[in-house]
């Protein structure tokens, strides 16, 4: 492996940590390391988190997903709606992560039976879910108790032993199943090979088409997951979930080492590059910096990561050459 890719591994780590130091010594008061902020990090940025870590294994089999945020909030509404219409949590919860399976099959089918390229055909469904889920709510905010459900809301948001998030346990467990997934097992083997060359795949009998219908299911779900996570955590659902979350999960796959080529990647990385980006989100807040300052943030984080993945794809094509 080239000097660059090896150090890649090692440095999104570093980064993470250069931050949170940063991030404990810039903050005014240091409220960033102070109990309460520490609490809401470990809570909110899982729901980004698990995203992230479905859109980057889709990368590392060569497509995109943009339609990420509209997935969360169409699923979101069934969710609410679901709850909302007097059916038991855990069958609504269960009707929800079919529902984001169903959208994700959708995706995968347009893209490998129709050919389109996934950035521009994910982009279209971007716009129509966040469009329907306009139309279906009319862009009013609903609200619903979930306190009358205490046995799913412990299971969803509550605190394991009073102290961890259980959005955290579950951020961790989806990291943990997807590494054994991606790094351990065949059908990680059949993602690498799909991402990296799809025609040499195919010629060695890899069913590239099935891989990547089946990447694009698992950002259904994650995303669908994320949604019963916020909607929990909430109690209330908004047409403006997951805005901007598209790039942020592609650039914290990016930052973690994942090829925009794809091909290359790991589930560590992915975790790490997720955790970055969780950080810098926190931290502007933290800092009390208008928002419009996140926008500048990661489209610097993104534009570094590019630049970064093309100096590391240069010394892979001079090492194999």
């Amino acid at each position: 492996m080239p000097l660059l890719a090896r150090f890649r591994s090692i440095g999104v780590l570093g980064v993470l940590l250069l931050l949170v130091i940063g991030a404990a010594a810039l903050t005014p008061q240091h409220t960033f390391i102070q109990e309460a902020n520490l609490k809401t990090l470990l809570a909110l940025g899982p729901e980004f988190g698990i995203i992230a870590l479905g859109v980057g294994v889709l990368m590392v089999a060569g497509e995109f997903d943009l339609s990420v945020g509209s997935v969360l909030t169409l699923c979101g509404f069934f969710f609410i709606w679901l709850v909302g219409s007097g059916l038991n949590p855990f069958v609504a919860a269960l009707i929800t992560l079919v529902s984001g399976i169903a959208i994700g099959f959708v995706h995968g089918l347009v893209v490998v039976k129709a050919r389109i390229v996934s950035f521009i055909a994910t982009l279209g469904f971007m716009l129509t879910w966040r469009g329907l889920a306009e139309i279906l709510t009319a862009g009013v905010v609903r609200s619903h108790n979930f306190e009358q459900y205490p046995l799913f809301t412990q299971l969803v948001t509550g605190r394991l032993g009073g102290v961890v998030p259980m959005q955290l346990i579950w951020f961790i467990l989806f990291a943990v199943i997807l590494y054994f997934v991606l790094q351990r097992g065949r059908f990680g083997n059949w993602i690498y090979a799909t991402g990296d060359n799809v025609e040499a795949a195919r010629a060695m009998a890899v069913p590239t088409d099935l891989v990547k219908l089946t990447c694009f299911m698992l950002v259904g779900f994650m995303c669908s997951f994320a949604s019963l996570l916020q909607i929990t955590r909430t109690a209330a659902f908004t047409t403006h979930m997951g805005t901007g979350w598209e790039l942020q999960a592609v650039a914290a796959a990016v930052v973690g080492g994942t090829s925009l080529r794809g091909g290359r990647g790991t589930m560590v990385g992915i975790f790490l590059g997720a955790l970055v980006i969780m950080v810098i989100d926190n931290m502007i807040g933290q800092a009390r910096l208008p928002y419009e300052w996140t926008y500048i943030a990661f489209g610097l984080v993104i534009l570094g990561a590019v630049l970064l993945d093309l100096a590391v794809e240069k010394q892979v094509q001079r090492a194999t050459a």
